[in-house]
């Protein structure tokens, strides 16, 4: 169920967007009223979305590692919608299945690098813009594999467990403003990033559920529209499991 009005006069910034549950946050936003800025580095997914979502739609194509292109991007958002107000930071990657042995440095700096500083960069880029109108709600997309560790997938599982350090810490630090900054932390939701990990590591998962099934993109998108709106006043620095079950603490 969408309210349609809930983010009218709202803009949403949506990384990793064009896709998954980035697509799916966007569509969810767009449809309670918020216009949106989606970032992407697929330009071809992007046209998608931007048909797909329509109205005031703002693509940009977008590498989240590049510090500088991230706060021209967020300067631009601005400049185009007069505010931001929400920010979805979705973009990531799953990695190869690994053991850490024989994990590869390159594999590990490129989910690090993707996973973790693009979503430092994307936070860092928006809180003044946000601090501008004190008002502003963040949601980095984390996972439950930040709380427990995937095995062979030690690289993915470390960059979510640093992105819950950070959501906390930056929380924290804009408490006494209007801005609000948690996380969500899904277990397996199929999507496209399923195509970047073995069958075994799939099956893995998913026998961790108690559902015993995978979530689906509109069910994080539910939990995070309430997340960005103005509801979410009293809960910052904090994390919201939605893992069928599986999270224990």
């Amino acid at each position: 169920m969408t309210d349609s009005n809930r983010f009218a006069g709202q803009t949403a910034i949506i990384t990793g967007g064009a896709s998954g549950i980035g697509l799916a946050c966007a569509e969810r936003l767009a449809a309670e009223g918020a216009r949106v800025a989606v970032w992407d580095a697929n330009p071809e997914g992007l046209h998608a979305a931007r048909t797909r979502l329509g109205g005031e739609t703002l693509t940009t194509v977008l590498d989240v590692t590049d510090a500088e292109a991230v706060a021209r991007a967020a300067d631009a958002a601005f400049a185009h919608f007069g505010r931001v107000d929400i920010l979805v930071a979705s973009a990531g990657i799953s990695g190869p299945n690994a053991a850490v042995w024989e994990y590869s440095v390159a594999d590990w700096r490129r989910v690090i690098d993707i996973n973790l500083h693009g979503v430092f960069h994307c936070n860092r880029a928006v809180v003044s813009l946000m601090q501008r109108h004190d008002y502003g709600r963040i949601v980095n997309i984390a996972s439950i594999a930040g709380k427990e560790g995937n095995p062979n997938a030690a690289a993915y599982s470390a960059s979510k467990a640093a992105v819950i350090g950070l959501t906390k810490s930056l929380g924290k630090e804009l408490a006494k403003t209007g801005i609000r900054v948690n996380c969500v932390t899904p277990a397996a939701v199929r999507t496209a990033i399923f195509e970047q990990m073995t069958q075994a590591h799939i099956d893995f998962m998913l026998s961790k559920i108690p559902l015993g099934r995978f979530g689906e993109v509109e069910e994080i998108a539910a939990m995070v529209a309430w997340l960005a709106s103005r509801e979410c006043s009293f809960s910052t620095g904090a994390v919201f499991d939605l893992s069928g079950g599986r999270a224990t603490y």
